[in-house]
């Protein structure tokens, strides 16, 4: 799918760190070519510096960055202005950075290794914790529950997680930092043909949920945080959700009716126009 490997052990870093410091700095001078190095610095120390508050906290702030970029405030020429620093390209997927990294040591509360971590622009977006099921009983739910101890162990790397990925080869599931084992889905589709639906291989997963570009659309409009201020949880689209907000949005365009972006989904039965969406949420923004 066109990502570069990088073994770990071979990277000279900061263990406590959870990003690719170098990858991450030349990403952002490279995305935002246009804004001075002082906005580009500012950008990092806000990154770097997510405030007090806990995991979940945390990881809201930096999915706000994430999906829309980062305020920042430098001066310029004497003069203070304000721009937003983007993360990652959305309108050109090739001016990203994109690495399947294994063996990425981190140390924090305890030393831990997660199996495998997808980084975009030195961010380590997606962390999957991958089980060979040697024993009857190691299934997808040991890698959910050594997921769950990373949290506890290693907090710093899921400040900056969008998606958690857990896998037995056989059972293979996407959720968030808040979803139960329940909650976990399976991505049963590479282009949205639900023929064959029943059971999601692992090829149909990795290559479904992981292209490039799709994978970004995921991150920017199909991930949201959901819930009351006391008790938020993250959400993450599944695949029926996602293949049915792109199909509409392909015929509200075709119809000439509007151009439209999807910017949130949730669990409400609504009806949007004259067409029924079962639990799905849509609202649409004027481009």
């Amino acid at each position: 799918m066109g990502y570069s490997h990088l073994y770990a052990p071979d990277v000279e870093r900061d263990y406590t760190s959870p990003l690719l410091e170098d990858v991450l700095k030349d990403s952002l001078a490279r995305i935002n070519r246009e804004l001075p190095k002082e906005a580009i610095d500012e950008a990092l120390l806000k990154l770097h510096d997510l405030e007090t508050g806990s995991l979940l906290e945390k990881n809201i702030r930096f999915m706000d960055y994430l999906q829309n970029g980062i305020t920042v405030k430098f001066f310029a020429n004497g003069v203070e202005d304000s721009q937003i620093v983007r993360l990652i390209d959305y309108k050109n997927v090739n001016n990203n950075t994109f690495y399947v990294v294994n063996q990425f040591t981190l140390i924090e509360n305890a030393e831990r290794r997660p199996d495998v971590i997808l980084f975009i622009n030195g961010l380590p977006l997606v962390v999957m914790e991958l089980k060979t099921p040697v024993k009857d009983e190691v299934t997808a739910e040991n890698a959910f529950n050594q997921i769950r101890n990373y949290m506890q162990d290693i907090p710093p790397l899921f400040y900056y997680n969008a998606i958690c990925v857990i896998s037995d080869l056989s059972t293979n599931k996407a959720g968030t930092i808040t979803s139960g084992m329940d909650r976990f889905m399976e991505w049963k589709t590479k282009d949205g043909n639900y023929e064959e639906t029943a059971y999601a291989s692992f090829d149909t997963f990795y290559e479904g949920m992981f292209q490039k570009e799709r994978l970004l659309d995921i991150i920017k409009n199909f991930i949201l945080f959901s819930g009351t201020p006391t008790n938020r949880f993250k959400v993450l689209a599944g695949y029926h959700q996602y293949f049915a907000v792109k199909k509409r949005l392909r015929k509200l365009r075709l119809q000439h009716k509007l151009m439209v972006r999807a910017v949130y989904f949730g669990i409400l039965k609504v009806r949007v126009n004259p067409y029924p969406w079962s639990s799905m949420l849509i609202c649409y923004k004027k481009f």
